[in-house]
């Protein structure tokens, strides 16, 4: 019985099925030959989807009969037999308890479905045979409402109806309510408009079908034309209601305005172009891509006359075929044949005209909701369609530029005061602007321009999105178009100014506005252009300096960001010339800042606090900390000085602090100082001295401030003579007003503009220690690349290195050498590459930069004259230099220096710009390579700390190691306390294995060294509450058990035969502190039995002092002759061996 059921009910289900799924057309002429032969012509034929199938029998009742019998003597069966229950007869009854459950529900579906679709058919059936027996105009039109009304009801239902109304017949269903939607809406069709529009309105509003409904072909030209028709109507006078029309006609028309306005408005959050999908066709058609075209140029949009439908009687109104919006004129739309329609533009009477091209906009609104008007649904609908079809393909882009030439359609998007049409116009340019394969129109600066000025006023209004979407198109535009390059510059930087202060905490904004203004920024020369003007004016570039400092010294914004920022600040440096100080100067004290580590300075606010003593690892290391606090407040003084206080253009920059602190202590003065250039300079100088002070050994130090654009800061002190520049043009203007008040000595006295009273500022010395910075900073591998590549700047380091040019500082020469070296060196993973860092100087840095280079890779194919195989290294003494120690004497008995302290005890002593090293044994010794290095020392802690002795040696073993010294022999001249730091660093290098390098020390020349104490030492240190002495002179008093460890240390390697000694001492007291009328005290620093070590040779310099020891007065002085002596010994006993 239950097979029977169930084979009855699937053929039932069959039937119905095939009754539904008919797809055969019944000709409605051919089956009705009782009817007038009128012409249908006007009544629009339905799908096949829709035709009415054959009528068919109806379902014999016995079978329900039959079936419920059946069903209801098994279930007397089951109760009966439910007494005597088995494990059996419970899963038969369970079964057959599930079965026929499953059989009730499937019946009862079957029969609601078979309702429905009787109810469907009953309908379509009499609407049929009305149309077959009457050939009146209102009844075809009822059966036309009849199925488009039944169509919006299955639309309406659930999602998968509609997915198979929009199937049915390969979309000719949708084709035909697209076909009723797109009409004039006149006459006695108004009613079915509205349902089909109604049935559209749920089709479009479902994602799932939506993509189907609008890329059908010619979907979106007639959605325009149903939006410019729909207007409400008067009822027509002929036509006979039904109970279907007691519907309000426009309410389905809303329902399709209000589902094309949220597929609008649903993307216009999301400013990625990429993670769109586009809804339409990526084949569209011109004539579909012409209509939306026209639709946003002119407002309007053509109609062809339909001449069976002209008749419009007084049935109501024509309708509105047309918003009225004329944005441009006299454009010719392709796609559009002339003769067969007309252009209907009639105005609406409260229509929102578009601004004019040159007008400024008008604020962004973010919606368009609230007093939504449905006749202003059309161009912000063309707009959606364009920009969908820009995103779906190529070939829609070349349709798109071929239709919009001139750019002028985008260019009225761009200009519309609706949000949606801003959003999918940018859209459009940025698609268009994309594309490679698409050649620029000649609206593009035009482009750029809009996109500014809509990126500006929503910025103003919080709209991050749209902000986002026309920054980054307006990107792409001024990537690609120099032309939009140069109208911004003229135009738009001030609106550019303006996003970024409105913007200032989205970083993602702020990237995109950094890389615009390096695009501004870049060079003409660059691109091809003939224009060699600085992108930048001065004014611009001091306008952006306080915005570009952000982007740099903000910890939040991205390396990239930072960098960019660097690149335009340093172009910003290039192009303002002397102007620039304030903002170089600027730079430089906040890199200060940052060093001494404040969390205020970081954020740019309030001033440094005192550097945390625990985190300073070494006494000097807090000394400078301490005195570059002070330096960094006098640097921002300058710059305000420099700035001036009613500076307009450097307003942002000044704002920041500390400089914003300088300023408010400035105008509190009655009479506030002026500026000066050799202060200024000055300034510059001692903040690069402590900052190359604090990073010298501090490789997180290095790091902090190469990223924050040490590198670009330093390359202007070298290049650039801004310092010159300034105090040339300070005695100009003097030497001008006091020419102009010559006739006049009282208001000349007056005035005080003496040429005489300008001061020269430091300029060399500024260079001379950004050389030491950057020497500091080449052995960083970021910085070596940078500088590598920078030709300029390493032309200028090779020629001060050469001597090329005007430059006697032997300092900076070296420290040019060393910065070449470091990035030239090639990088060997085999061994390590030799690097020259701070503190230790080439003797004759002129040295071609090939023959230090190729003695380090261990070429020794060349002889030694080019190649030398040996390594001098000086050491000088307390308060002695790198080249003053090593002076050629005029007097064997110096005198002290003018100050008359004995802190300057080695400053004057010798012949100025003369180093007998330099001079002489780089001469008469070709074998060797020199090298002079250079420590701190101080006798007392009153003018500055010092390091202990073995800090020193441990500081200097570290920087000679980097530098391959040690690689081959080594003889290391000393002087003073010179010997005893060489003799600790030899022996560090035994405690850390360096074998290496204490096997090549092949000699050491001591000259007046202390090796059991100095009577020099003695002194401070019993008067040590008084004098304070420094830690290293502490360590020299006589009889300490250090000294006597490193002798005797010295003393066996001098025994094994592996280290030769040759010891200088002096014989004449040295005049320590100078009074008036020849006063004077005198003592003998380093007595005799001090001088001389106990081993190896002793020379005893007659007439000579403590400073005089080490400066020969001529080659035959034995200061020399013995030296030069020793050195070629040694050379032969190592070629002998």
């Amino acid at each position: 019985m239950l097979r029977l059921l169930s084979r009855r009910r699937r053929l039932l289900m069959r039937r119905f099925s095939s009754s539904s799924d008919h797809r055969h057309v019944t000709d409605l002429s051919s089956s009705a030959p009782h009817v007038n032969q009128q012409p249908l012509h006007s009544l629009t034929p339905l799908p096949h989807s829709l035709s009415l199938p054959p009528p068919r029998r109806s379902i014999p009742s016995y079978v329900f009969a039959g079936t419920l019998v059946s069903s209801a003597a098994l279930v007397y069966y089951l109760s009966d037999t439910s007494s005597s229950p088995s494990p059996t007869s419970d899963r038969i009854y369970t079964d057959l308890s599930e079965t026929l459950e499953k059989s009730k529900c499937s019946a009862r579906r079957l029969m609601t479905h078979m309702k429905q679709t009787g109810a469907a058919a009953a309908v379509l059936w009499r609407s049929l045979l009305s149309v077959l027996t009457s050939a009146n105009q209102g009844v075809r039109s009822g059966f036309e409402i009849r199925v488009a009304a039944l169509l919006a009801d299955i639309a309406a239902a659930n999602s998968a109806r509609r997915m198979a109304l929009v199937g049915a017949g390969r979309g000719v269903v949708v084709d035909w309510l697209l076909e009723i939607v797109s009409g004039n809406g006149n006459g006695d069709r108004g009613g079915t408009q509205a349902e089909a529009a109604r049935a559209l309105a749920h089709l479009v509003a479902d994602p799932a079908v939506c993509e189907k409904v609008l890329g059908r072909p010619g979907a979106v030209p007639g959605l325009l034309r149903f939006i410019f028709t729909f207007q409400p109507k008067k009822p027509n006078k002929n036509f006979k209601h039904s109970s279907l029309d007691g519907l309000d006609p426009s309410r389905g028309r809303s329902m399709l305005v209000a589902a094309l306005m949220d597929i609008i408005t649903s993307n216009c959050d999301t400013a990625d172009p990429a993670s769109l999908h586009p809804v339409l066709s990526g084949n569209a058609s011109l004539r579909d891509i012409a209509s939306a075209i026209e639709v946003i140029e002119q407002g309007s949009i053509h109609f062809e006359n339909d001449n069976n439908n002209n008749d419009d009687g007084d049935d109501g109104d024509i309708g509105m075929k047309g918003i009225g919006i004329k944005v441009l004129g006299g454009t010719t739309i392709l796609g559009f044949s002339p003769g067969k329609g007309e252009e209907l533009t009639v105005p609406l009477h409260n229509a929102v005209s578009l601004p004019e091209l040159d007008r400024s906009f008008s604020g962004t609104v973010p919606g368009l909701w609230d007093d939504l008007q449905r006749e202003h649904v059309a161009v912000p609908f063309a707009t959606w369609a364009l920009a969908n079809w820009a995103l779906a393909s190529g070939t829609n882009r070349l349709r798109i530029q071929e239709l919009d030439k001139d750019g002028q359609a985008v260019m009225a998007a761009l200009m519309a005061p609706e949000r949606t049409v801003k959003w999918h116009g940018s859209l459009v340019a940025r698609a268009l602007l994309d594309d490679p394969n698409l050649p620029l129109t000649g609206s593009v600066p035009d482009w750029s321009s809009s996109l500014l000025n809509t990126a500006f006023d929503a910025s103003g209004s919080e709209d991050v999105s749209l902000v986002q979407l026309a920054l980054s198109t307006f990107l792409v535009s001024v990537e690609r178009s120099d032309e939009s390059k140069k109208v911004i510059r003229e135009k738009g930087l001030k609106l550019l100014r303006g996003i970024t202060k409105q913007t200032e905490k989205n970083i993602n904004l702020q990237e995109m506005l950094v890389r615009v203004l390096g695009l501004l920024c870049e060079d003409n020369h660059m691109n091809g252009s003939s224009d060699t003007h600085a992108p930048l004016s001065i004014e611009e570039g001091q306008k952006w300096s306080g915005i570009l400092i952000r982007w740099i010294f903000d910890q939040y914004y991205p390396d990239t960001m930072r960098d960019t920022a660097i690149r335009i600040l340093s172009r910003i440096l290039e192009d303002c010339g002397p102007a620039s100080v304030p903002v170089s100067q600027g730079w430089l004290t906040l890199l200060l800042n940052e060093v001494l580590g404040s969390s205020q300075t970081q954020n740019l606010k309030g001033n440094p606090p005192p550097p945390q003593a625990d985190k300073v690892k070494h006494r000097i290391d807090h000394f400078n900390a301490s005195s570059a606090m002070p330096i960094a407040n006098q640097l921002a003084s300058a710059v305000v000085r420099q700035a001036g206080i009613h500076s307009e253009p450097l307003a942002d920059f000044l704002f920041l602090e500390p400089f914003a602190t300088s300023l408010k202590n400035v105008l509190k003065q009655k009479n506030p100082p002026k500026f000066d250039a050799a202060d200024s300079a000055i300034a510059t100088l001692q903040a690069i001295k402590v900052l190359s002070e604090l990073c010298s050994d501090d490789i997180a130090c290095q790091t902090k401030i190469s990223n924050l654009g040490a590198l670009s800061l330093l390359r202007r002190f070298l290049l650039r003579d801004d310092y010159e520049k300034l105090a040339a043009n300070a005695t100009y203007d003097a030497s001008n007003k006091s020419n102009k008040n010559s006739n006049n000595s009282e208001s000349n006295v007056e005035s005080g503009t003496d040429n005489s009273s300008i001061r020269v500022p430091p300029a060399a010395h500024v260079r001379r220690h950004a050389a030491r910075l950057l020497n500091i900073l080449s052995t960083l591998p970021h910085d070596k690349s940078a500088i590598k590549y920078d030709k300029i700047l390493c032309k200028w380091l090779n020629d001060c290195a050469a001597g090329l040019v005007q430059c006697n500082d032997l300092k900076l020469q070296s420290y040019c050498r060393s910065v070449l070296l470091n990035v030239s060196l090639p990088e060997n993973p085999e061994r390590k590459i030799p690097q020259f860092g701070d503190g230790l100087f080439f003797v004759n840095p002129e040295m071609p930069q090939g023959s230090l280079a190729n003695q380090e890779e261990g070429n020794k194919e060349k002889n030694e004259k080019m190649h030398p195989t040996w390594d001098v290294v000086f050491v000088h003494g307390l308060r002695g230099g790198p080249f003053n120690s090593w002076r050629i004497a005029d007097n064997k008995c110096s005198t002290t220096s003018k100050a008359g302290l004995v802190e300057n005890i080695d400053k004057d002593a010798g012949k100025e710009g003369t180093c007998w090293p330099r001079e002489w044994l780089s001469m008469d010794f070709p074998h060797g390579r020199l090298f002079t290095v250079k420590y701190k020392t101080n006798l007392s802690d009153w003018t500055g700390a010092s390091l202990p002795l073995q800090e020193v040696s441990s500081m200097l073993l570290r920087r000679l190691l980097a530098a391959g010294i040690g690689t081959r022999p080594v003889v290391f001249v000393t002087h003073s306390m010179g010997g005893l730091v060489v003799k600790q660093m030899l022996f560090q290098a035994k405690l850390n294995n360096h074998n290496e390098f204490l096997h090549n020390t092949a000699g050491i020349v001591f000259y007046s060294c202390p090796h059991f104490g100095s009577k020099l030492a003695d002194m401070p240190w019993r008067m040590g509450f008084v004098l304070r002495p420094a830690p290293s002179v502490g360590e020299l008093r006589s009889g300490s058990p250090r000294l006597l460890e490193l002798n005797d240390f010295i003393r066996n390697l001098n025994n094994k035969g592996t280290l030769d000694v040759l010891s200088f001492s002096e014989t004449q007291v040295t005049p320590i502190v100078e009074g008036y009328g020849g006063w004077a005290l005198r003592m003998e620093i380093v007595p005799i039995e001090s001088a001389y070590p106990g081993f190896g040779e002793l020379v005893v310099l007659d007439g000579t002092d403590h400073v005089n020891s080490c400066k020969p007065l001529n080659k035959s002085d034995p200061s020399y002759a013995e030296t030069l002596k020793f050195l070629k010994k040694l050379t032969s006993q190592r070629d002998k061996n």
